[in-house]
Parts: structure tokens; sequence; C-alpha cells
């Protein structure tokens, strides 16, 4: 099920060609863009329904039915409004700063042909503070974009006025959540809103808008090229079309590479890793979908498809597709305590269960790294975790809930055998 070559939507990943518009003209973007906006506004979103494209951020939320949300008349007085979200701070993520870095221009064409289809005004791309190189190329590629009249009044001679702003972020993890970011774009404190109203009805500055990832964007000018048919051929059902995986931890060569939806995790990292570091029977684990999804041992993820119905099957979720590979030298306590810490830093605080929950769960879980603490305490703390998840206005307290409970679920004995062996320590030199 491994992607072929002619499929690549993303051919400078690596960055061995140049950057700028001449060069990603040559690669085939901002071909005809003219002619794919006069298919029509709803056409083009009838046409991003038909491929299966799926949300690339992590929740997978069917795109063209996303973009239908929004109002077919917009108001004078109430603009439509695009917004990108680049604020990849996912732990384990890093895919949409090589689109940024490389192929800048696919993002550009994307964002004009996703904002016309929605009828918006403009598109403000949300990066992330800490990408300072990668948003000057994004300015850097807009600069051009709108010198040579791609985007901004009659955009690529379209007759429709189109802007696009880059905005860097404040380096804050939960500004990546949809209506977070749309706080911080107003100049306010990051923090998620309570829905509804959803953002397609009261978003940026009370106006309709749509939150897009950039993967999501950047596919959208060539899916139209090549035709939905085409792009719903790549993958299962309902798991359509390319992806890029970011593979990082214990593999030979770790890397962001395209491929298809539904490849298996073995064919995978053989093909592009190299394998697992130490053989596949070094296999520990792996996170398979950037840091806030549940951990999969070895035996269940070898053969699973890398899609968003392949990894839900095994307890786990495709998410951003950044995939931390374990092997057996792994202390898989301390990575999760690691993680739980994360998201304890990164909390708003605005919601009791995550503010007071993620510093509970983490000290819990430092305990249970040293083995100090009692066996009933890892189920008082898998209780708590339920009651964290699903009880907070964004999605940060599933997040934090979600990797201690895979921990709990498949490495129970390990929790158990260090808090046996501290018991016995003590014992000893009380002794």
């Amino acid at each position: 099920m491994s992607l072929a070559d002619k499929d690549r939507i993303f051919t400078n990943v690596y960055g061995y060609q140049d950057w700028s518009l001449k060069a990603a003209q040559k690669r085939g973007d901002w071909d005809k863009t003219k002619a794919l906006m006069a298919k029509g506004q709803d056409a083009i979103i009838e046409e991003i329904k038909a491929s299966g494209l799926r949300g690339r951020g992590g929740a997978g939320f069917p795109t063209g039915l996303k973009w239908s949300f929004m109002p077919k008349e917009p108001r004078a007085d109430r603009p439509s409004f695009l917004v990108i979200n680049a604020d990849e701070s996912e732990p384990g993520s890093c895919k949409d700063r090589e689109i940024i870095r490389h192929d800048p221009h696919k993002l550009i064409e994307g964002a004009l042909i996703a904002g016309y289809a929605m009828r918006a005004r403009a598109a403000y791309i949300y990066i992330r503070g800490e990408y300072i190189r990668e948003a000057e190329r994004l300015e850097a590629a807009v600069a051009e974009a709108y010198a040579a009249g791609l985007v901004g009044k009659n955009a690529a001679k379209s007759g429709y006025d189109f802007d696009v702003f880059v905005h860097r972020g404040a380096g804050a993890y939960i500004c990546g959540e949809e209506t977070a970011m749309i706080e911080s774009l107003e100049g306010k404190k990051g923090q998620p809103r309570l829905k509804p109203p959803f953002p397609a009805g009261a978003g940026l500055y009370g106006c309709p808008t749509t939150v897009n990832n950039v993967e999501s964007i950047a596919v959208v000018p060539t899916i139209l090229r090549r035709g939905a048919a085409w792009f719903a051929g790549i993958g299962r059902k309902g798991n359509e079309g390319t992806k890029l995986f970011q593979i990082s931890g214990h593999v030979e060569r770790p890397c962001v590479v395209e491929d298809a939806m539904g490849i298996s995790f073995r064919e995978l990292i053989e093909k592009h890793c190299g394998g697992v570091r130490g053989g596949w029977d070094n296999l520990l684990a792996v996170i398979p979908g950037g840091s806030s999804v549940p951990l999969v041992p070895a035996k269940d993820i070898i053969d699973a498809p890398m899609d968003f119905d392949g990894l839900k099957a095994v307890g786990s979720g495709l998410g951003t597709a950044a995939v931390i590979v374990m092997d057996k030298s792994t202390d898989i306590v301390r990575a999760i305590s690691r993680i739980s810490y994360f998201y304890k830093h990164e909390s708003c605080g605005q919601c009791t269960p995550c503010r007071e929950g993620t510093g509970w769960m983490w000290r819990v879980m430092e305990r249970l790294r040293t083995g100090d603490a009692e066996v009933h305490e890892i189920d008082t703390l898998w209780e708590v975790t339920k009651q964290v998840e699903g009880h907070t206005i964004c999605a940060l307290g599933d997040a934090a809930a979600w990797p201690i409970q895979g921990l709990l679920r498949h490495f129970r004995p390990e929790l158990e055998r260090r808090i046996a062996e501290r018991g016995a320590a003590m014992r000893e030199a009380a002794e």
C-alpha cells in the first residue's frame, strides 16, 4: 500500500530544490490557478468532499464538510476568514515546518483557493513563535506572491480580492486549539472559548471563520489539479490520500516522509527508516500520533495500518502522525511522566479538572516512576484521568489523560514491579 513517486504531493519536502516562487512554479505550483477558481466556489467544496480529505492536524474532521459550514452570502460588515494553524507544538510533530521551509507556495496557493471556496476575505497564518527561520521564509514567500499579483487585489487575475497575513505566536501549546488561536490573533490571552458558538458562526473578530491545519490546506491545489478520484484512490475507505509521517525515536534514520494513508507500521519503518534500532525484537512501544495519543505496545502496532481507523482499532489515534518509536532501553514510566509534565506546564488553567488534575497526575507519575507509591494509587490515578478526560472546554484535558491511560493499560506490571522493589528495599534498610 505504499505510495508511488508520481503520486507525491510534496516534491520538495527535503529542500533539495529552491523554495522560491520561480522554483515552485517549475514544480507545478500556481499553474492555472485562475482556472481552478473558475470552477466555482461550491464546485471546489464538493470536489474536496469527494476526495475524502480529512483534517491533518489531529482530529481528522472531513475538510470539505467543514468548509461547507461557512455562510454562502457573507455580509459586508461581517467578512469571513480562513485561519491556518501553523502553531505546530505537539511533541514529536514537525511536518508543517518542512512544508513552510521548503514548499511555502503550496500553502499560499492552497490558502487562496480554500479562502475563495469559503468566500473568505483573508487568510491568517498563525505560526509557532519558536519557528523563527520558518516565519521569515513564509513572510518572504507571501511577499513574492503579492509582488507577482497572485494574492491581494484581483488575486491570480481571478477577479477575487484576497489577503494573506502571517501572525507569529508567543510559544503557547494551548494556542494550537482553534478558539485559543483566535483569541491570540485578537491580541488576547490564548484561552479556549466555550462552544457553541462555533468559529463558522462567530470566530475571528466575531466573524465566520474556519481553522485548518497547514497540511490540510497545502494539499488542496494538487487535489483540484489531479481530481478528487485520484486522491480518493490512495489509502483505505474513510482514510483517503497521502500523509506526511514524522518518525522519531529509536529508528536507524528518523525522517519526515510522505506516504499513503493505511501503510502498515512495519512497512513504514522498514522502507523509510531502515528499521528499529537493534531489530524488531528490541521494539517496546510506539506513540503513533504525537504525545497526546495513547502508546501502543510492540505486538499490537507492528502490522497496524497507519491511518485514523487502523490506529483507533488498537486503542490509539493517528493524530498528527508524529510516530515516536521506543525500544527496550526506554524507561517507559519516565517517558510518560515527562509527557504529563509537559501538559501540566501548558495547561491554560481555565478549567478546574485540567488546572488541578494535570499537576496532580504528574506528581503521582513521578512517585510511580521511583516506586514510591502504593499499588491502589494506580487505580486512583486511572479514576482521576477519567475525571479529567471529557470534562474540559478544549481537548488538552484529554491529551493529558490519554498517555497515562495508555501506560496503565499496557504497562501496569512494570509499575507494580517498581512499587514492590522499592518496598522490599525500604524493608531491608529498616531491618
